[in-house]
């Protein structure tokens, strides 16, 4: 069996991005890990027993780097939160400050509703139709 595993989103700080994922998107911190010459591994998930990808926060090391936070995906949404109570998720969302483009829409495919994280990347929140 094969998987992805881990998707890196570079940031500009560690800690800001441990608060904002784990606070505000309610992602469980699973990993924060010294690394050699004084970097981290700092890696987040959405949740106790999520199956899919977490994400490697990597901060920015050089100006091509940090010209490249918040915009990873040219503007398009890069990120997708599925959730199995969309009512739930964005009404805590939304409360912890999260910041939605649009009002939740309900599509064949589920309900959604497009929010950027801090750094302004965009992520789609999604309850897939059943």
């Amino acid at each position: 069996m094969r998987r992805i595993a881990l998707v890196t989103l570079v940031v500009h700080d560690h800690d800001e991005a441990i608060r904002f994922y784990t606070e505000a998107l309610g992602f469980r911190l699973a990993e924060d890990a010294p690394r050699p010459g004084g970097g981290r591994w700092v890696v987040v998930e959405p949740g106790p027993g999520h199956t899919g990808a977490a994400l490697l926060l990597a901060r920015a090391a050089n100006e091509e780097q940090r010209a490249r936070v918040g915009d990873q995906t040219g503007g398009r949404v890069g990120f997708f939160l599925h959730t199995d109570d969309f009512a739930r998720d964005h009404a805590r969302m939304t409360a912890a400050g999260v910041t939605f483009l649009e009002e939740p829409r309900h599509e064949p495919y589920g309900s959604v509703a497009v929010f950027r994280d801090l750094y302004g990347n965009r992520w789609d929140l999604l309850q897939p139709a059943v």
